[in-house]
């Protein structure tokens, strides 16, 4: 009980159920993870490999539809007839649709319509299909593109359904958007249902990553330090821009996908330099000033997901990141380049929340750093929080309030989180930041189950 309470506050904290939290401006941030599920999801995923290897695979089947089912989301609907069960779930913007029996288990997704089926078209799926472990692309009859996945039930267990639905799901989402993007043949398969967004919190989103980006050019372009002696310095602002965009913005689309090849520009292993590496993410930056406005728009929209992407992990990640990573301030810091200093806690910060689920803790923490350093975005978006005074200094008596907030909620699970607030550098953002992700590094998330 003391989880599932937990679990109710952490959702509050994170805006899913701001309507009950009326001063709150109804914004999500960051990508979904089903890391974070309740005890009675996780005993229902149990109960379901133990129903199924008795052979009773139906029960199983709706068993296990209960462990992914988010009643703060509703993202699954499941209905019953004449000893088939039919259910659909959501996953970003793409509705999955299926039904099992006692003989086969069926599930697809319409990820678009091809008015001309092309070459090119043809051979990217075809190779797709090379790259899924599970479910396969498709062409129905009336030429929807599709996404397949079926199996018998006796080689259909709950386990392998989990990892086929989230392959599905994650593939469906993802490629609904570029495809169509990439294709003028092909239409949406049909109208988008969900999470359509205000156009004033569109036009604030494109203006904030405009004029972030300009920022991050602007500062390479003053050439202090020199980006071809530094590069690794430089790297840091890029790759914390990425990470941030995609945490605050929250893309879908062609944004998201130019986001995610950001970092892995960087760290593919080749035989670039990492000086022409630096240049091929600035260019990946430059299409994304260059896409119209109205573009923009139409991949930004609210979403409802079932399956999230990225790894939970443990405490002892965030403190191995914290110390791996935080050293490579203390250079630009001393040569008074606070810019490229700062961008060294916002990639940590943004590489946490990006490829990891951290213990929710550690993730509360991160969003509270976003929420000080970028204060102004999360003003125009409606927060009525102030964790800066009227000249830009910071709010020692506020930041503080924010720590005590996120300990309160996650006090009866982590009685032992005491957050050292001594050790906090209120003289400066950048030594503020230095020193909250030390802070974050001592937390001790000993758990009481």
């Amino acid at each position: 009980m003391a989880l599932i309470l937990t679990m109710r506050l952490i959702e509050r904290l994170f805006g899913i159920e701001s309507a009950k939290r009326s001063a709150q401006p109804d914004v999500v941030f960051g990508r979904y993870s089903d890391a974070y599920k309740s005890a009675d999801q996780l005993a229902a995923f149990d109960r379901s490999l133990e129903i199924f290897e008795n052979g009773d695979y139906l029960e199983a089947y709706r068993t296990f539809l209960s462990s992914i089912q988010d009643e703060s989301t509703e993202n699954l609907v499941v209905e019953e007839k004449e000893g088939v069960l039919h259910f659909s779930f959501w996953q970003g913007s793409q509705r999955i649709v299926g039904t099992a029996d006692t003989e086969k288990v069926r599930v697809e997704s319409k990820v678009a319509v091809a008015k001309d089926l092309n070459v090119g078209l043809l051979r990217r799926l075809v190779t797709a299909n090379f790259s899924l472990k599970f479910c396969r692309y498709a062409l129905a009859p009336d030429n929807s593109l599709l996404v397949k996945f079926d199996t018998t039930t006796t080689d259909g267990s709950p386990m392998k359904l989990m990892y086929a639905f989230k392959e599905l799901a994650i593939h469906a989402d993802k490629q609904d958007d570029l495809l169509l993007d990439e294709f003028d043949s092909l239409e949406p398969a049909h109208a988008r249902l969900l999470g359509e967004i205000s156009e004033a919190e569109k036009e604030i989103k494109y203006a904030y990553t405009k004029a972030q980006i300009e920022q991050v050019f602007a500062e390479i372009d003053k050439g202090q330090p020199d980006p071809n002696q530094y590069p690794g310095t430089y790297a840091y602002l890029l790759l914390s821009l990425a990470f941030k965009l995609d945490y605050l913005v929250r893309p879908e689309g062609f944004m998201m996908d130019v986001l995610e090849k950001i970092h892995g520009i960087y760290f593919a292993k080749n035989e670039k330099t990492a000086q022409v590496k630096v240049a091929n993410m600035r260019k990946s930056y430059q299409q994304l000033l260059e896409r119209e406005k109205a573009v923009f728009f139409k991949e930004m929209y609210r979403t409802k997901s079932t399956f999230g992407v990225n790894p939970a992990v443990n405490h002892g990640s965030i403190v191995a990141l914290i110390e791996g990573e935080l050293p490579n301030m203390e250079w630009p810091l001393q040569q008074n380049y606070h810019a490229l200093a700062m961008a060294v806690p916002q990639y940590i910060a943004g590489f946490a929340l990006f490829h990891y689920a951290p213990p929710p803790p550690d993730r509360a923490f991160f969003h509270l750093f976003y929420q000080i350093i970028e204060e102004p975005f999360f003003k125009h978006l409606g927060f009525q929080e102030q964790y800066t005074d009227g000249q830009g200094r910071l709010d020692k008596k506020n930041i503080l309030q924010g720590i005590r907030q996120i300990q309160e909620v996650h006090r009866l699970q982590y009685p032992y989180l005491r957050p050292d607030v001594q050790r906090l550098d209120f003289a400066s953002p950048v030594l503020f930041s230095r020193s909250y992700m030390l802070m974050i590094k001592d937390l001790n998330l000993t758990k009481v189950e």
